[in-house]
């Protein structure tokens, strides 16, 4: 059974000038959301999904303060959560998740965030974006997390041809060293965020643009 098709070289040699040049950019790309240990940076990153980062950091200080552990958020009340993360979003969807993985980080690993993926998406409300950014961030495990940033960026560059996410983290791992995928996610994610915007992207200002096969370039506004 053969495996994985290797990519080419010169595609190897192009996406690897494209991290070089991002991490030129952002020396020091780490996620927007604040925390300060895993457990908070796994409730704010399940948080976060389909709002922005600086609503979250307005609200996980409130909840923190009430619910410091997952012990403490294990026994919360769901109403009383619901009122915290309300401007999140989605906030029935949130708080049940959030307070149900607590209760999982406490049955299963007396209170501790498991550093292993296949372990994190077992826990309610965390898929493999949300895990990876955990690996990565909390941990500095190698893991790349595909966001709908990550997703855009890497396909007009060239680097994958997939809308599927678990797919292009595939892409992404076999054109980069294992010991690169940590710092990949973030710099892709505030490139898609300051320059290869959704709407419109600002071709003409690019550090990419030269390395970028994407046809519909936005031209310079006059």
């Amino acid at each position: 059974m053969s495996g994985p098709e290797r990519p080419p070289a010169s595609l190897v040699e192009r996406a690897r000038e494209i991290l070089r040049r991002l991490r030129k950019l952002y020396p020091k790309a780490r996620t927007a959301l604040h925390y300060e240990n895993a457990f908070q940076l796994l409730v704010a990153t399940v948080l976060s999904a389909q709002t922005t980062d600086e609503n979250v950091n307005r609200v996980t200080p409130i909840l923190f303060e009430r619910w410091p552990t997952p012990d403490a958020l294990a026994e919360a009340d769901p109403e009383e959560v619901e009122e915290v993360v309300y401007s999140t979003g989605y906030y029935r969807q949130k708080a049940k998740a959030i307070v149900a993985l607590s209760r999982e980080l406490v049955d299963r690993y007396g209170g501790e965030v498991p550093d292993d993926l296949d372990e994190l998406v077992t826990l309610p409300g965390v898929g493999r974006k949300t895990a990876s950014v955990v690996l990565a961030e909390a941990f500095g495990k190698p893991a790349i997390a595909v966001d709908t940033h990550v997703k855009r960026v890497a396909n007009r560059l060239g680097l994958t041809t997939s809308k599927d996410p678990v797919k292009i983290e595939a892409d992404l791992k076999a054109l980069y060293p294992r010991r690169s995928w940590a710092g990949i996610s973030m710099r892709f994610i505030r490139f898609g965020r300051e320059y290869c915007t959704a709407r419109r992207p600002r071709c003409w200002t690019c550090p990419l643009v030269d390395l970028c096969p994407h046809p519909d370039k936005t031209p310079a506004p006059r």
